[in-house]
């Protein structure tokens, strides 16, 4: 519903200008870009986030140009190497590589057997979430480069202790003006799953409040690549061809809505094949019409030795549907058991899904690697850090793991209460919070003193 402002122009709801008056984004991987190749396909050493796992790099690269070229088709890609190795990591290259648009849905195994729907049903939706549809339209939209982004957070109404955002205060200039809007949840939502900054050129459909990015006009950082746009001219709010991309289940969902009760209620609920079919014809008619584009994308699935033999057979069978993602697996087991049967199969998958599949391997990541990956999460975290702590921290990860050196980053920048983390803030966080060896001989030296 469309409000007036004074001088009778028309303001869509949700989205409310205001008088001219940081977020911070935090993610484990939100800092990868891409691959990091070269035009030959080789793997240069820190570039689009990526550091080291050159191999694997570069075989995922080859893997990019499969799937450019049509050649992957009813195959997919089995990531294996020990935690934290990277293999979330290259998954997501994968998909930058791709496409900035293109979808990317993460899963682990395990989380089959916790969701609300069956196995099957939960697979399709993620299968169907993992395929995107480019749509262009002519629409009226906010467009410009943020000049300043600020996000305000509500608590989460079932989880106190976590924070989730309430709304957003952005401001938008072009060359020839400049307009700061508030915008809801969903807004602010799309914001920080993109990773807007400032500095970043986006669009807003002033309509529906859909966010579309089109790049920077901030110089390439090297490590943070983004493509680089002019300033835009003319005003903010402006009619102009707006594209952007939904998923296959966004549209199941929304014409399930008008059929099935419940789905108005649940998003847990299952979606009837009639729905899906429907959708399916009408997104083929679109494309025939030259209406919008499939952007197939990458279902990643993580410890997918956790799934069972009913999950492989119908993967096996959706592998070679018309209509289906990349699919990209990870594991880091050997030799074990299949879940569900008595039989062993190397990673626990079955001996027909693996022919199936290109196996990358990852390594164990070095002490200069894990040096450079601590430096670019503590950019993408805003820590200023000293070079000795640094040194201390890629010592510690090559000693115990990777994640743990990274994960001493937060609170070793508290208890330098948000000034520079020096050597004695690392080692004192290191002190209150152990890792995986110094925990497992805590408890069995207590297992030894009660014996």
């Amino acid at each position: 519903m469309e409000r007036l402002k004074a001088g009778g122009e028309r303001v869509p709801a949700g989205i409310e200008e205001v008088a001219k008056v940081s977020f911070d984004r935090v993610g484990m991987h939100s800092h990868i870009k891409g691959l990091g190749l070269d035009e030959n396909g080789k793997a240069r050493f820190i570039a689009d986030g990526m550091v080291g796992q050159v191999k694997a790099r570069e075989a995922a690269g080859i893997a990019v140009e499969l799937i450019k070229r049509g050649k992957l088709a009813g195959k997919g890609i089995l990531l294996v190497g020990p935690t934290g190795s990277g293999k979330t990591a290259i998954a997501m290259g994968i998909a930058r590589e791709l496409g900035e648009d293109v979808p990317f849905v993460q899963i682990a195994g395990s989380e089959i057997y916790s969701a609300e729907v069956n196995k099957t049903e939960f697979l399709k939706q993620a299968m169907r979430r993992a395929i995107g549809v480019r749509i262009s339209e002519e629409r009226k939209v906010y467009e410009g480069e943020v000049a300043k982004i600020e996000i305000k957070r509500t608590r989460h109404p079932f989880n106190p202790y976590v924070e989730v955002p309430e709304s957003v205060i952005i401001t938008l200039r072009t060359k020839d003006d400049e307009k700061t809007v508030r915008a809801g949840r969903e807004i602010a939502y799309q914001l920080m799953e993109m990773g807007v900054e400032e500095g970043d050129v986006i669009q807003i459909d002033a309509e529906t409040g859909r966010v579309s990015k089109i790049g920077t006009t901030k110089e390439e950082e090297g490590l943070f690549f983004k493509r680089k746009v002019n300033l835009p001219n003319g005003p903010v709010l402006k009619i102009k061809e707006f594209t952007y991309t939904v998923t296959l289940h966004d549209l199941d969902v929304a014409n399930a809505r008008g059929n099935i009760f419940g789905l108005l209620f649940s998003t847990g609920a299952e979606i009837s094949d009639d729905v899906r079919r429907r959708v399916d014809e009408t997104v083929k008619s679109w494309v025939e019409e030259g209406r919008a584009t499939l952007v197939p994308g990458v279902l990643f699935i993580d410890e997918v030795h956790m799934l069972d033999i009913e999950a492989f057979s119908f993967l096996a069978r959706a592998m070679e549907s018309e209509l289906a993602p990349i699919l990209i697996l990870a594991t880091n087991r050997g030799r074990t058991r299949i879940r569900g049967t008595d039989i062993e199969a190397p990673h626990g998958i079955p001996i027909d899904m693996l022919d199936r599949l290109l196996i990358i391997n990852t390594e164990p990541y070095r002490k200069e690697e894990i040096r450079e990956i601590v430096k670019i999460r503590a950019k993408e975290e805003k820590i200023d850090v000293s070079e000795e702590a640094i040194e201390y921290l890629a010592e510690l990860g090559e000693k115990t793991s990777l994640r743990y050196a990274v994960q001493l980053l937060a609170p070793a920048s508290v208890l330098a209460k948000g000034g520079r983390v020096e050597r004695e803030h690392v080692e004192k966080a290191k002190e209150y919070f152990a890792d995986l060896k110094r925990s497992i001989e805590f408890v069995e030296k207590l297992e030894g003193m009660l014996s």
